[in-house]
């Protein structure tokens, strides 16, 4: 096995740095190929999607793996730069590959390659062009993620948003276009405030490049720093938009809600593309090393993030639609997030990261299962016959409870009797769900939970936000579990369901799937954890990422053998 190991290693070192662009260039091609292939050849898309995502997922695995293989005791580890025009930053495009990049690339092929075979079971024949929009969609987002370059981040955005509007829209419906007009508003107005933030960066700085920035900040006048700030705080407002931060997400829970499940699932990425980007242009633009700079916004950023998990779970709570439970737990997530990048502690940061994995995870399975119990329920009646008529079958008039009736149509004895194989993992699937998003042990969510309220309580001192935050982070999953648990109840226990799911396995496997990477979470929660911590002193300290940028070198251009012998001539 070691010899195994070692063979991998040497294989991932002599394919850096071409392998960074893998999980940007496959769902490129791929949503060309698709393309000329035309609507009629829709099972050989499905299956060329399904492979993509695997390639995808393979390719992430292999970068998470050469990232960590030079250091895993917390120092920089491995950083992978890639320049596709041949052009030293900050002057020419550049794609980097380090810890947090990494994850999150490896996080998005997990769920991509669920959703994609899901969706071949019934969605992607819903409208045209499903597998080719949902490549490109994953290429925006893995490029958004391996950009080094502030400008390039915005393409990336604008080819993920594209892809995503027609996404939306799959399926058609008014809900969806009206949900869809909503969503596109918005992220206009939030990319237009984008190019307005980048236009001021430069003119003020000279640059684009993320490390490149860093540097110029540090050294700017005082006079120029106002303009560098007011930039930022515009950037912010667009990057609040895209990752639902109060006030800005009245969009995010009707669109995700009227989206089919497999794009639901595949959106949950994208508030945390938000939470990314915030992260890794305050960690880099306002790091403790850029002088009067430094931690620039701290407080807004916790603001904002507080006030997003408010609202996210007075909204859990006040809702019953198991879509809406899922777009909520969405906000529930990304202002809990907000929050702990804003306290700027890296032990909070590493917990946080844990928890971003587990509930992305968790809301995309969400999302998948919702599908498949909303379906179960309206194959049959709506409303079970008792409802109509106002009483229940087990209680008299008087509310006294009847000793002597059978609850089951057939006469039959309800102990002892089999669960059906279908009931049985739509059930045990939602009680993940639940134990997850609400943060309970054993499962991953209670240890993302538990890391970010151990990190805060460690440091020298809490102030008003850190227990604030500590008191909705708790509030918050008690909530969850309040909405969730009466949800599961209305769902699994007061009706009477006429028949029994039909569950095809292109269905079960990728709620299965994602529901054991957050079990693969809890069980190796020691080395994930590790790499959480690792990746939040790097972000801490942002010294090695901008080394690795500014210093990476061009490939010399072939020299021919003519010019080669008259060069090493006498």
């Amino acid at each position: 096995m070691k010899e195994i190991f070692h063979l991998l290693d040497e294989l991932l070192e002599f394919s850096m740095p071409h392998l960074v662009a893998v999980p940007i260039l496959v769902p490129m091609l791929t949503a060309a190929l698709m393309l000329l292939l035309g609507e009629n050849r829709r099972r050989t898309k499905s299956a060329l999607s399904v492979v993509s995502g695997l390639v995808g997922l393979l390719a992430a695995l292999a970068l998470l793996r050469w990232v960590n293989a030079a250091d895993t005791g917390g120092g920089p580890g491995s950083i992978g730069v890639y320049l596709p025009g041949n052009w030293r930053a900050p002057f020419g495009i550049v794609l980097v590959a380090d810890r947090l990049s990494t994850m999150m690339v490896a996080l998005t092929g997990v769920i991509a390659f669920a959703a994609s075979i899901y969706s071949t079971s019934r969605w992607d024949r819903a409208g045209v062009h499903f597998h080719p929009l949902l490549q490109l969609q994953l290429m925006g987002l893995n490029g958004a993620f391996l950009t080094g370059d502030l400008f390039n981040l915005f393409v990336f955005f604008e080819v993920m948003l594209a892809a995503s509007y027609g996404l939306l829209l799959h399926g058609s419906g008014r809900l969806r276009v009206q949900a869809g007009l909503h969503y596109i508003a918005i992220n206009l107005a939030a990319s237009s405030l984008f190019l307005i933030g980048a236009a001021i960066l430069y003119g003020v700085t000279g640059t684009l490049n993320m490390a490149d920035l860093g540097v110029r900040i540090a050294e700017l006048a005082p006079g120029d720093r106002g303009l560098v700030h007011a930039a930022a705080a515009i950037l912010a407002t667009a990057f609040f938009a895209k990752a639902g931060a109060w006030p800005l997400n009245f969009w995010l829970v009707p669109a995700y809600s009227a989206s089919v499940s497999p794009v639901g699932a595949v959106f949950a990425l994208l508030t945390k593309l938000g939470v990314y980007t915030i992260l890794r242009l305050w960690t880099v633009l306002f790091a403790p090393d850029t002088g009067d700079s430094a931690a620039f916004g701290q407080a807004a950023l916790v603001g904002v993030g507080l006030a997003t998990l408010f609202v996210g779970a007075l909204g859990i709570v006040g809702t019953q639609r198991l879509s809406n439970l899922a777009g909520f737990s969405v906000l529930v997530s990304a202002g809990t997030l907000l929050a702990a990048v804003g306290l700027g502690q890296p032990a909070v940061w590493a917990g946080a990261l844990y928890y971003l994995l587990s509930s992305t995870l968790a809301v995309s399975a969400f999302f998948l299962l919702t599908d498949m119990i909303e379906r179960w329920r309206n194959a049959g009646m709506s409303v079970a016959p008792h409802e109509a008529a106002g009483n229940a079958p087990f209680l008299a008039e008087d509310l006294r409870a009847l000793n002597d009736v059978n609850l089951d149509d057939e006469a039959q004895a309800l102990y002892g009797r089999a669960i059906p194989a279908g009931v049985a993992f739509l059930g045990l699937s939602f009680m993940g769900c639940t134990l997850l998003l609400a943060g309970l042990p054993p499962l991953s969510g209670f240890i993302g939970k538990f890391a970010m309220l151990s990190g805060m309580l460690g440091a020298k001192a809490i102030g008003t936000a850190g227990w604030i935050f500590l008191a909705l982070l708790i509030t918050s999953g008690f909530l969850s579990l309040i909405a969730l648990s009466r949800t599961g109840i209305r769902h699994f226990w007061t009706q009477l369901h006429p028949t029994m799911p039909s569950l095809p396995a292109l269905e079960v496997l990728p709620v299965a799937g994602l529901l054991a990477a957050s079990v693969a979470l809890t069980v190796w929660a020691g080395p994930v954890m590790q790499h959480a911590r690792a990746t939040a002193e790097g972000l801490k300290t942002p010294t090695p990422y901008r080394n690795a940028v500014l210093g990476a070198r061009q490939i010399p251009n072939p020299v021919k053998k003519e010019e080669a012998k008259e060069g090493t001539a006498p």
